[in-house]
């Protein structure tokens, strides 16, 4: 039995970028250099996560959460919501072309 969704998603999910740098960063008073030290990353890798130009990998996500006291799945899932998002998008004409089997 599945739960088909009745109503499309019209805006984005939240990039994991976004969250840290709206949610996280000033709750913690860090900077971007503070946040790549703690880390233990480049500003500029911290800087293309929060301009929402790279994803969260699992190693980012083990060191998100590790810093953060949450886990690695919290950042993955968002970052998987966003991006079956942006895949649905960029080829919506392509999936509409397929027909969903019937079981017997």
């Amino acid at each position: 039995m599945s739960i088909h969704k009745t109503k499309k998603r019209e805006i984005p999910p939240t990039h994991p970028g976004e969250m840290i740098r709206e949610d996280f960063m000033p709750d913690y008073k860090l900077t971007t250099a503070s946040l790549a030290n703690a880390l233990g990353v480049s500003r500029q890798t911290i800087n293309e996560l929060l301009r929402e130009r790279r994803a969260i990998t699992p190693t980012m996500a083990l060191r998100l959460s590790r810093l953060f006291g949450n886990s690695p799945e919290f950042w993955l899932n968002i970052q998987h919501a966003r991006d079956l998002w942006e895949s649905e998008m960029r080829f919506q004409k392509e999936l509409k072309k397929i027909r969903p089997l019937n079981a017997a």
